[in-house]
């Protein structure tokens, strides 16, 4: 009977709502735009290394290496960023085996390098950040825009496939080192729809990972050339060293091969 009862009653206060009319229908979503302009300062802190000669030469454009480091290297003081990579061949007074100083002779007589801190161990590179430093540097300095290179080793891989995925068209050539891509980013350059795709397709890419890499798997590496391969990318290449782990980074940059391999590339309009 109690059960009854409460059936009644809200069958009760049912009847007693007010019918809604036409006029107190809910109002349909209408389009807006909410925005403001919003004006920062972005950019990192950087080692700047110009090469031989480029007081001495005039009106003469010089070629770009921009290298991104690994987490390891992040913080506030600039100068840990030459613990690998190009800006370690070219640190003054640096202990360098033979192959490696002839690497740094081909980066100092050849290259202007520009290489970013970013400031935070755990952060990302982000690319709007590293464009505006390119952006400050092609604006303060004699370099050649259509031979614009770019590599990264680790966490700094990780930023040079994102802008090679997304800003293809700024650079001539993208070594990605020990890295991997934002997945959503590598299917969009397969089917073609990810920006200035035509770019991606004439970009040179080569990517450099150990086997034996226990830090980034090298899958992060190979599915990513598969997919750009698939997508119609005709310059990439994929060399992985069977014997070596995540520092795979010390062999590629201290060969000259590499460096005659960026030379070859300009970069090429949409």
């Amino acid at each position: 009977m109690k059960n009854t009862f409460q059936l009644l009653l809200l069958v009760s206060c049912v009847g007693l709502l007010p019918s809604m009319s036409a006029a107190d229908a809910v109002p349909a979503p209408k389009a807006v735009t909410l925005q403001q302009t919003i004006t920062r300062t972005a950019g990192y802190e950087a080692l700047l290394s110009l090469p031989r000669g480029y007081e001495r030469s005039g009106e003469r454009r010089w070629p770009l290496l921009l290298f991104l480091h690994g987490s390891g290297e992040s913080g506030a003081d600039v100068q840990r960023v030459a613990v690998n990579g190009p800006p370690k061949l070219l640190r003054p007074g640096a202990a360098l085996n033979a192959v490696e100083a002839t690497a740094a002779g081909i980066l100092a007589e050849g290259f202007i390098v520009v290489s970013p801190q970013c400031p935070d161990e755990g952060l990302a590179w982000e690319d709007d950040r590293v464009l505006a430093l390119l952006d400050t540097v092609l604006a303060s300095y004699r370099v050649d825009p259509d031979r614009v290179y770019l590599t990264g080793l680790s966490m700094g891989g990780y930023g040079a496939w994102s802008l090679a995925l997304r800003h293809a068209d700024r650079f001539a050539a993208v070594a990605p080192i020990s890295g991997g891509a934002n997945l959503l980013d590598a299917l969009n350059a397969e089917d073609g729809t990810a920006q200035h795709a035509a770019a991606l397709r004439r970009l040179g890419i080569w990517v450099f990972h150990g086997a034996k890499d226990d830090v980034v798997p090298v899958g992060e590496a190979t599915r990513v050339v598969e997919l750009l391969v698939k997508g119609g990318a005709k310059d990439v290449k994929l060399t992985i060293n069977p014997d070596r782990g995540h520092d795979v980074w010390n062999d590629v940059y201290a060969d000259p091969k590499f460096y005659d391999w960026l030379l070859q590339h300009r970069r090429s309009p949409e």
